[in-house]
């Protein structure tokens, strides 16, 4: 009998699953079209074509929705994968070359979403609860970086672990990134490439 249970269950679980996936996509793309204040139960059960009921089956309300969503881009987009070549780097400064071109990859994956993101924080609570969790993860990433290379010997003087920080998480802002990639057009290739020349001559002793 508990194996016949399992057997009808997993179907059941995989439509779930399904279903759950097909309702994060919709929120994303409301958000990437219209922005974050345009996800609602009911817009993204319009867009993925079920009831408002079914949306509150998967999710209690709108800000465990949106809370979910960043989870399943991190996922979908491969944040842990992408970011991991950074911390098995030989060096700091190559750590620092490997950060800059899977920021970029990253980001030209995700921008529209964060700007959108970003935009509201100071408005809406739901928006505003993960862009803190995004810019204290940003924060400790770049943290590491930083504490590699004066650990390594080679941060650049004039230069605190703090100060080499804080202007790190200016470099790599959302501004910057929608101004190369969207307002000048350069490739994500292009991106990574001089982004990794201004971190290196900016922060590595010469």
């Amino acid at each position: 009998m508990a194996a016949m249970a399992r057997e009808i269950d997993a179907p059941r679980n995989a439509r779930s699953r399904r279903s759950r996936a097909a309702l994060l996509r919709a929120a994303r793309e409301l958000i990437e079209e219209r922005g974050v204040e345009a996800v609602t139960m009911a817009a993204v059960a319009e867009r993925a074509g079920v009831t408002r009921r079914a949306v509150y089956l998967h999710f209690r309300s709108r800000g465990e929705l949106i809370t979910e969503l960043f989870g399943h881009i991190n996922e979908t987009e491969d944040l842990e994968g992408r970011f991991a070549v950074i911390g098995d780097a030989p060096d700091a400064v190559t750590a620092l070359d490997r950060f800059a071109r899977a920021h970029a990859e990253f980001m030209a994956r995700v921008l529209p979403v964060s700007r959108a993101v970003e935009r509201v924080a100071h408005t809406d609570p739901d928006a505003a609860r993960h862009w803190e969790t995004t810019l204290f993860w940003r924060y400790e990433t770049n943290k590491a970086l930083m504490r590699r290379l004066h650990d390594e010997g080679v941060l650049a003087p004039g230069w605190t672990v703090d100060t080499a920080t804080d202007m790190l998480l200016a470099l790599i802002s959302n501004g910057v990134t929608h101004t190369l990639l969207d307002e000048r057009g350069w490739s994500t290739e292009q991106v990574g490439e001089h982004m990794a020349r201004v971190l290196r001559s900016t922060f590595v002793a010469r």
